[in-house]
């Protein structure tokens, strides 16, 4: 069962994937889901059927959120009223309600502000690694999110959440040490890191910062012993990061997703279904 839904995720992952930041018009099915990530690298929104297929996303690479705050309020709220927009376009249909994330340890009020400042209703809010686990329908496992800023972790066992946990180390700590090695600023760094699958040297580069995320994810499972971790983020998209955590954990099972950039709003979106089958 548990490979169904993974691959089933991976199928809606590759869809996303396709339609991304596509705007052209299509006939909107009567209910649908809408989820959106604060990222510190991206702001995303995704758009689920009642079957939980992807019908729209958008996509925005912005610098408005640190380490889970947001320092640039005023664009994260024009980004998301932009992406409504756009949902709004596309489908035909005014978005009034949204669901919404938060990293492991800080305030999801600042997330749930953001959303309403576009004029959309936040119906419900969830951290992001519990999201994937909620989608996933992990029994025993851990998911690590490893976003542009933090690096979180949610321990489920037994089907419930027993810990969820954030660290400030994600993508942006791999690019800071890609500036530094290479003297390019930032937004060069971005770049090489995303062409790291190209350039053995940035994977190499970028090695001892995963270590450190990996590292950090010990410390946060210790006392637990779980089946699987499962990645997701866009962070975990660096080449070798998932090799240098099956070195880490030799004795648990190391799970990556086809496009991880894009679990945790697919994540949020797929909790409306969550909780449409509890009710």
């Amino acid at each position: 069962m548990k490979m169904d839904y993974l691959a089933q995720t991976n199928q809606n992952l590759i869809i996303i994937d396709e339609i991304v930041n596509d705007e052209t018009p299509i006939t909107a099915p009567n209910n649908v889901h809408i989820g959106i990530d604060l990222g510190t690298a991206d702001i995303q929104t995704v758009v689920i059927d009642d079957q939980g297929v992807p019908i729209a996303a958008f996509l925005d690479w912005a610098d408005v959120v640190r380490d889970g705050v947001v320092v640039d309020y005023a664009g994260a709220c024009r980004i998301v009223r932009s992406q409504l927009q756009k949902v709004q376009n596309k489908l035909g249909i005014e978005p009034k309600e949204a669901i919404t994330s938060y990293p492991p340890g800080t305030d999801p009020r600042i997330s749930i502000n953001v959303v309403e400042s576009a004029g959309v209703v936040v119906s419900h809010v969830i951290d992001e690694p519990c999201s994937v686990a909620a989608l996933l329908h992990i029994d025993n496992g851990a998911v690590v999110d490893v976003g542009g800023g933090t690096t979180g972790t949610a321990v489920i066992e037994n089907g419930k959440l027993v810990l969820s946990l954030d660290e400030p180390s994600g993508g942006r700590h791999v690019s800071l040490t890609i500036a530094g090695g290479l003297g390019v600023d930032m937004a060069e760094a971005e770049l090489c890191k995303r062409r790291s699958h190209e350039d053995p040297v940035i994977a190499a580069m970028a090695r001892p910062v995963i270590e450190k995320m990996s590292d950090i994810v010990a410390t946060h499972i210790v006392d637990h012993q779980p089946e699987a971790i499962y990645l997701t983020g866009g962070g975990t998209l660096i080449k070798g990061f998932a090799d240098i955590f099956r070195q880490t954990f030799p004795k648990i099972e190391i799970v990556e997703l086809s496009r991880a950039l894009y679990l945790t709003p697919l994540a949020i979106a797929s909790y409306g279904l969550t909780l449409q089958g509890e009710e």
